[in-house]
């Protein structure tokens, strides 16, 4: 992937997809304009794409 795609808590994701948290091994879903989650410590945290959607047309 060329250019990573992040996001962070509390923004919309810009494309649909796999995310992973800043230092995590888990990932999560997220949809297009889907509000990214808050943390359990309350702090604002990085999201980055890990695997992009594919959709068939």
């Amino acid at each position: 992937m060329a250019n990573k795609v992040t996001a962070h808590t509390g923004e919309k994701a810009p494309v649909s997809g796999q995310y992973r948290p800043a230092g995590s091994k888990h990932e999560i879903t997220l949809s297009k304009g889907d509000r990214v989650p808050p943390n359990r410590q309350g702090v604002q945290q990085r999201f980055t794409l890990v695997d992009k959607t594919k959709h068939k047309r």
